[in-house]
């Protein structure tokens, strides 16, 4: 009889205990690997253990248990002979690191067993434990561990161990090619159209991963079998999930449910279709069925799909992807960090979204792991001398806090996530971070399809990216919203008073707008909305420029400094800003006026100046700089306020006088009328007075709102004008700055940190927050 995972609220019951336990990320992970050990591979209960102590063997300043230990039989374990495998299981969506690896192979060196496993669910590695080796080198990766049936076969055994893993990333990133060649060899299509049909089959794929109860599966054998039925006229009832339309062919009826999945992303067009033939779309879905998108760690898929985006945009699409030496140094420059809403409003193929959600995420574990360390480590100086039924307890108490702390495992399925995003509540803070801290945008539909996917293969796939305007508001996307934004806008491109908002532009689906009106309130959602007004009667909206202040005021329609602006709206008061632009908008005389806008509105905390060849392979030729920008905080927006009021009262007391007799003479009438010449000298000299004022207002402001600009300028950016790669400078920039910022409080950083003491007078474990905040935990 097939075991079962028995969840009861938050216990899960553990077979090899006995009783159900607190269930927590690496509990629930532990009890499905138990589950998949007896029901896949054959193993008895009897024939395993949970949490055995190793003697020797050390987890931090505590003592050492392994989370699974196998043996050959029930006779072996009984009699303490050598174990066959050892499990170390981690929280599902904790990244498994090579210190992991480490000391769990020392778990199975003090152990003697020559199987190594680890898991997160998501991803599962296999060890050979080589006892003639240091315990500091690292065993061979191999393909799978012993059915139970072949736990005493020697020679089974010998061969298990001698199947190394081909390494996973390189064999995904030659499968992505061998797709794209067998569209372009088969249908004739250009590279960037071929990769437009891969995206497709791509996002099917995690279609049918994210919905594993239906019968549909993306698999060969499963397609042909409902081709088959749409050749034969069976038409399964319900048309909308479970069978294809009858008027199309049960490939395009996958993409369309395709479509709908990812409707809300606006990255399909409602009329796009397939544009491959059957026997390329099929002989696609062979290669990809053995890999499970869903499973296969982030940095397989991940490297391994930016390796194919490397090798596949070239030439007109290369503007699309920034260096990653940059991305790099604009995300630690900024240092976004949790519970921080981020965005990208152009975003490209996702570079900076993916980047910024791997930094924050890697800072979620080390809390985790930190808080965690802290944790037993207090539990241990209790422990020693503790009866067994103590320690249990004790194990279930330090279990319990971790639950509090907020280390649930992640929700999987999209009807829960969708719940838990209206409801506001989340199971773990990584979900929080995937699902509700990152936006991105690309006007253009192939980029935004390539970063969503490019997010889903490095881990996020719930991050609000969609097609659209990255200078119109859309979803969560709006003015006042984020923490921090990095962007990489379009260079040398106008925007027209005659673009205009459309109807198109509006959202018409009033579901959704119910939805986005619960997430972020129904007044601010609304007031966003009021960017898109289209006017019913006149059948037109209004110029995208008079969306903006600069290009009301006709200042610029240039799309690096409309973007500009366009960031600094879409922060809150103290926001952050990092952005690519053309050295031209800094010091171009006739966008003076520009400047003095964005100093009027944000501090300018960086500016670096980078090589010209940086940009060069990605067929850009104009030199930049990386400007890091803070929006006014409203107390500085206040201040600057009153000190322009002020200084614009001290200098027109001082020219006043002049200006009116101007004035006076410019509006005599009849005989008393200045001639046109005298007149135009009147007119010249009041513009150069008025200019003078504007000099000195400015002058006087900027003295009273003074602070420092840290400039920097750079030989080497860590990328040469061919793509290689050269001294990277950027990094002994980040070492100046990152103290320089942190001694100046440029921006807050507060964080709770967590103590857990035990306390020997009342014989409890207190956790003390911040040093000043006790709770005692009871037991």
């Amino acid at each position: 009889m097939a075991l079962e995972l028995q969840i009861n609220g938050n216990k899960i019951f553990a077979p090899l205990k006995g009783k159900e336990l607190i269930k927590t990320p690496e509990e629930e992970i532990r009890q499905k690997y138990i589950v998949k050990l007896v029901n896949t591979y054959g193993y008895e209960l009897e024939q395993m253990a949970q949490e055995v102590k190793l003697t020797g063997a050390k987890r931090g300043t505590g003592r050492a248990s392994a989370d699974i230990v196998i043996w050959r039989s029930k006779a072996d374990k009984k009699n303490s002979k050598n174990p066959i495998i050892v499990v170390e299981c981690k929280a599902e969506y904790i990244e498994i690191k090579s210190e992991d690896y480490y000391q769990g192979q020392n778990y199975a060196r003090f152990a003697n067993a020559p199987f190594f496993v680890t898991t997160n669910e998501k991803e599962t590695k296999i060890f050979k434990v080589n006892l003639d080796v240091t315990p500091k080198t690292l065993s061979e990766e191999i393909l799978d561990i012993p059915f139970a049936k072949d736990a005493n076969n020697d020679d089974k055994i010998k061969k298990l161990l001698e199947q190394t893993k081909a390494f996973e990333r390189d064999e995904f990133s030659k499968l992505l090619f061998q797709c794209h060649n067998v569209i372009r060899n088969n249908d004739k299509l250009s590279p960037e159209a071929a990769f437009d049909e891969i995206s497709k089959i791509l996002f099917m794929k995690i279609r049918y991963e994210r919905n594993p109860d239906e019968e549909n599966i993306f698999t060969l054998k499963q397609f042909e079998k409902q081709e088959a039925n749409y050749e034969k006229n069976i038409r399964p009832v319900n048309i909308k999930r479970n069978g294809p339309k009858d008027d199309i062919p049960y490939m395009d009826y996958w993409f369309e449910l395709t479509k709908d999945e990812f409707e809300e992303d606006e990255l399909f067009d409602k009329n796009e279709k397939i544009k491959i033939k059957e026997a390329s779309f099929k002989e696609i879905v062979k290669k990809l069925q053995k890999y499970n998108l869903s499973t296969t760690s982030d940095d397989v898929k991940g490297i391994a799909f930016e390796q194919f985006l490397g090798g596949t945009f070239r030439g007109e699409l290369g503007q699309f992807f920034t260096p990653r030496t940059v991305v790099d140094f604009i995300v630690d420059v900024l240092d976004p960090q949790e519970d921080e809403i981020i965005c990208d409003p152009c975003c490209g193929s996702g570079g900076f979204l993916i980047k910024a959600f791997e930094y924050v995420r890697d800072k979620i574990e080390q809390d985790i792991k930190k808080e965690k360390e802290k944790v037993n480590k207090a539990f241990d100086e209790i422990a020693e001398n503790a009866t067994e039924k103590e320690q249990e307890k004790l194990k279930e108490i330090s279990n319990e806090i971790i639950h509090k702390l907020g280390y649930e495992t992640q929700i999987r399925k999209s009807t829960e996530q969708e719940q838990a995003r209206e409801n506001n509540k989340f199971i773990s803070r990584l979900e929080k971070l995937s699902a509700t801290c990152i936006f991105g945008t690309d006007a253009n539909p192939r980029m935004a399809r390539t970063a969503k996917m490019n997010m889903i293969m490095h881990g996020d796939g719930h991050g609000g990216v969609h097609h659209r305007d990255g200078l119109l508001n859309i979803n969560g996307i709006f003015e006042n919203r984020f923490d921090v934004i990095l962007t990489n806008p379009p260079f040398g491109a106008r925007v027209e008073k005659s673009l205009l908002i459309t109807k198109a532009d509006q959202l018409i689906d009033e579901n959704r707008i119910a939805k986005y009106k619960k997430m972020y309130g129904e007044e601010v959602y609304s007031k966003a909305m009021q960017q898109l007004e289209f006017d019913e009667e006149l059948s037109k909206g209004k110029p995208v420029l008079d969306t903006l202040h600069i290009g009301r005021k006709g200042m610029s329609g240039l799309t690096e400094v409309l973007f500009i602006e366009r960031c600094i709206n879409l922060l809150k008061p103290g926001g952050r800003l990092g952005i690519v632009l053309p050295e031209g908008v800094l010091n171009t005389q006739n966008l003076g006026k520009v400047r003095q806008y964005f100093e009027s509105t944000s501090k300018i905390i960086l500016i670096t100046s980078i090589p010209q060849d940086v940009f060069m392979k990605s067929g850009a030729t104009v030199k930049s700089s990386l400007v890091f920008l803070k929006k006014f905080t409203n107390e500085e927006a206040n201040m600057w306020k009153k000190y322009s009021k002020e200084a614009t009262s001290k200098v027109k007391s001082k020219y006043q006088t002049e200006l009116n007799e101007i004035e006076s003479k410019l509006t005599l009438r009849g005989n008393n009328s200045p001639d046109a010449e005298i007149k135009k000298e009147l007119r010249a000299k009041k513009k150069k007075i008025e200019d003078a004022m504007e000099v000195e207002i400015r002058t006087i402001v900027k003295e009273k709102f003074d602070y420092d600009i840290p400039i920097a300028t750079v030989e080497k950016a860590g990328i040469s004008s061919t793509g290689a790669v050269t001294d990277n400078e950027l990094n002994d920039i980040l070492k100046q700055y990152t103290p320089y910022r942190i001694s100046n409080n440029l921006w807050k950083e507060i964080k709770p940190v967590f103590e857990y003491k035990w306390n020997s007078k009342t014989g409890k474990i207190e956790r003390i927050k911040n040093q000043n905040e006790t709770v005692t935990i009871e037991f």
